[in-house]
């Protein structure tokens, strides 16, 4: 009767292990991998949900008369108006989106901007959004409706094309 293990049983048991743990090497190895490539997907999606959500509801939210659309040149438009929509917790705030070195920046402040010459004594805080290629805001006007289409173009981003009523 056997009461140890002999050395060949406890040399087999260790080469098993040895080979396990390898594997389970490889194993933990690959997720952190694949975590990380998820997570930079995730960011990247929350990144253009933000931007969507931020100009969905910076129009949707929109006083009608106050809208201000300025074409720049064929592919770009500025734009301002108010809303009740803010980032910065401001109260009503005016807000503009302003092309600058095919850089989109989104302007926040309490007094309307009316043109790209932008006053020094008006407050604002700015949000980059990012490089784009092509920002456009069409209006329809009727007695009874009022829509808008935003077409923005951002490098390295899909295309954003919403169709908006203002609520207003």
């Amino acid at each position: 009767m056997k009461k140890a293990f002999t050395l060949i049983e406890l040399v087999v048991a260790t080469i098993i292990l040895s080979i396990l743990m390898v594997f389970l090497y490889r194993s933990y190895a690959d997720l952190n991998r694949v975590n990380k490539t998820y997570t930079k997907s995730a960011d990247h999606l929350r990144e253009e949900e933000l931007i969507k959500k931020t100009f969905y509801l910076d129009l949707l939210l929109a006083g009608k008369e106050s809208i201000v659309i300025q074409q720049i040149d064929k592919q770009f438009d500025f734009i301002s108006f108010m809303t009740r929509h803010s980032i910065h917790r401001r109260i009503n705030p005016y807000v503009s989106y302003i092309v600058k070195e095919k850089v989109l920046y989104r302007l926040e402040s309490l007094q309307q901007i009316k043109s790209l010459d932008i006053n020094r004594d008006i407050a604002y805080d700015i949000d980059k959004i990012g490089e784009v290629k092509k920002l456009k805001l069409f209006g329809t006007r009727d007695n009874k409706k009022e829509y808008f289409l935003l077409d923005l173009e951002l490098i390295e981003k899909p295309k954003i094309l919403f169709k908006i009523k203002v609520l207003n």
